[in-house]
């Protein structure tokens, strides 16, 4: 009597159920290292500008809008609860000037970037993929007609890529840290908008990379909205504790508005990542107006 032929193992790089076991997490952290990587190759993308910052916020219409709809509440919902959602819904437009400068200067970043001569693609805007800041900036970039990177993060709360992201560019990650690591590996420059514990933790580990001189290059960092930020951080109080230095304040720029900021990075990118001022494509760039 003979024994029946056994059925073929699977290969290994085919086998989900290890690929999806602790014996794999290896290939799977190194697959969040190398199909980003060869996709930005194929799209030619040479170097980011990171924008961060809140996904709470709303474009003014969006906000305007929630608004004007609270004169529709329930009228069963109590005079506390309604001031409540009034005061919420205040503070929500006010904030969506962010969301509208974070636009305007990712339209005048990509607007310059995309006109410089160079054989791969220049200072590509890139976001977390999400709503908010990043939604803002993606949209500002795309309407600039520039291509435009979101790197999203698989959370138990579905964060949905915005539409604005260039599809082909449209990354979704599992680990954090590989996530973190995409952001600044190809960055030459951070714009941190107003935002929470996300956006903290991400302007921190980039200042205490530069400060520690972790990084192989010059990465601008400006920080968005003085109104915002002094409430929140006295970097003067950690200068007189002597827990950072004087020079250290000058690794970031804190600036009030779209083209501050864009001229800031212009001048910045060129010096350190351009060298001269290169001769831009076509005629000389003329004033930019204001997008909706």
């Amino acid at each position: 009597m003979t024994d029946s032929p056994i059925k073929r193992a699977p290969l290994a790089y085919e086998n989900e159920n290890f690929l999806n076991s602790p014996d794999g997490r290896g290939l799977r952290i190194m697959s969040e290292y190398v199909e980003p990587l060869a996709r930005f190759r194929r799209e030619q993308i040479q170097d980011t500008v990171v924008f961060f910052g809140s996904a709470r916020f709303h474009s003014l219409s969006i906000a305007k809008q929630k608004l004007a709809a609270l004169g529709e509440i329930d009228s069963r919902s109590s005079d506390r609860e309604c001031e409540a959602e009034r005061t919420k819904a205040l503070a929500a437009v006010d904030m969506a000037r962010y969301y509208e400068d974070a636009r305007r200067l990712a339209f005048l970043l990509s607007q310059w970037s995309i006109r410089i001569p160079a054989r791969r693609r220049r200072f590509v805007v890139t976001t977390g993929g999400g709503p908010g800041i990043m939604e803002a900036a993606n949209l500002g970039a795309k309407e600039a007609g520039a291509k435009t990177i979101g790197l999203n993060i698989n959370l138990p709360l579905e964060q949905v890529p915005n539409p604005y992201i260039t599809p082909s560019l449209n990354f979704e990650f599992h680990y954090f840290f590989m996530r973190k690591f995409w952001f600044a590996y190809l960055a030459k420059a951070l714009v941190i908008f107003p935002g929470g514990f996300g956006t903290f933790d991400e302007l921190f580990e980039i200042l205490t990379l530069a400060q520690t001189q972790k990084l192989a290059k010059k990465i601008l960092v400006v920080i968005y909205g003085s109104e915002y930020w002094n409430k929140l951080i006295n970097f003067q109080v950690m200068v007189d504790a002597g827990t950072i230095s004087q020079d250290d304040l000058e690794l970031f720029k804190i600036v009030d508005s779209p083209e501050e900021g864009f001229a800031f990075l212009r001048d910045g990118l060129t010096r350190y990542h351009l060298g001269p001022e290169p001769k831009l494509k076509g005629e000389a760039i003329p004033e930019i107006a204001k997008t909706n």
